[in-house]
């Protein structure tokens, strides 16, 4: 039975793709994308304003398609999110596609914030007052006042008020990098990180310091995914290392061959499984500090313990290394 953390860790990878794409149903059906990931289907920043319409009607053929063939055969059942376009659309797309949400995890809300976030919350609540279900929240912090440093740790604990309302149903906070990047007029390449640009870097820690003592905040989308030599791969593996560190867990892809490698860097290494095992383990009689497993590195079981349990939910879901 998976817990409450481990839930909120399995959202991992989170594939986005176009809720106007035809192909989406099939290639989940089939497996295409593996066995390890969660799915966004996208209404919003995707979509054209004259196209809204149609995508509502594909993503409830796409969910439609996902659960009858779900009923007659087995296969890998992603967390399936819908990204709507705004507070007021939630409703709207609720009520199209209800008849499929056994198959449905919840929603994703895009540039959530102190303007927003009442609207949103009071929808969503209803939604799962009509809902069979318990249906699950991810709110994207991007908007521009964010961006803004004069009022940030203001709004940002505005809004981490709107989103403790709704704790038990949220499974991540997500960061928008491409819209925060669009307000310095910047982009990175893939011999770079996002961790390389000061005002970012700066805000992810910010909002970090806000929210990743409670909730499980996502890596920001890592738009690269070819290249003659791999150089994609190896600045995404570049970034995951610097998203560990720093607590994000989880990762926005855009294209499924980001999929694996995002997979891979959850694991957990060896040394570090055996650690965190031994410290949730610790015998309360003894002296509460040690020696690690490798013999390399001081354990104390007070001032790990956090981490601890974040490594052995990580190992249960992505494995060891």
């Amino acid at each position: 039975m998976i817990n409450n953390i481990e839930m909120k860790y399995s959202v991992g990878a989170l594939l986005y793709a176009p809720a106007l794409n035809n192909t989406v149903a099939h290639s989940v059906i089939s497996e295409k994308f593996g066995k390890k990931y969660s799915l966004a289907l996208c209404l919003e920043d995707t979509i054209p304003e004259d196209s809204v319409a149609m995508a509502i009607e594909q993503l409830k053929n796409t969910l439609k398609s996902i659960y009858e063939e779900h009923k007659r055969k087995d296969f890998y059942l992603p967390k399936i999110f819908v990204r709507v376009r705004c507070a007021n659309h939630l409703l709207e797309v609720y009520k199209k596609i209800c008849l499929y949400e056994e198959v449905l995890c919840g929603f994703i809300f895009p540039k959530y914030s102190v303007g927003n976030g009442d609207e949103y919350n009071d929808n969503f609540l209803k939604i799962n007052e009509l809902s069979y279900k318990k249906l699950y929240m991810m709110p994207i912090l991007e908007s521009k006042d964010i961006a803004n440093y004069k009022t940030r740790f203001d709004v940002l604990n505005r809004i981490k008020e709107k989103i403790d309302k709704m704790k038990e149903h949220v499974l991540n906070v997500r960061v928008g990098g491409n819209d925060f990047c669009n307000e310095f007029s910047i982009r990175r390449h893939y011999d770079e990180t996002i961790y390389d640009i000061l005002p970012i870097s700066q805000l992810m820690g910010d909002i970090l310091t806000v929210f990743s003592r409670e909730y499980v905040v996502s890596g920001l989308v890592w738009e690269f995914f070819s290249s003659d030599n791999d150089e994609w791969k190896n600045g995404l593996v570049r970034e995951l290392k610097y998203d560990r560190l720093n607590g994000f867990i989880g990762k926005t892809v855009i294209h499924p061959k980001q999929i694996n490698v995002v997979n891979e860097m959850l694991k957990v290494s060896e040394k570090d499984f055996q650690d965190a095992k031994a410290i949730l383990n610790w015998d309360i009689r003894s002296l509460q500090v040690g020696k690690s497993f490798a013999g390399e590195r001081m354990n104390e079981v007070k001032t790990h313990e956090n981490w601890a349990m974040k490594m052995t939910a990580l190992a249960e879901l992505y494995g060891v290394l």
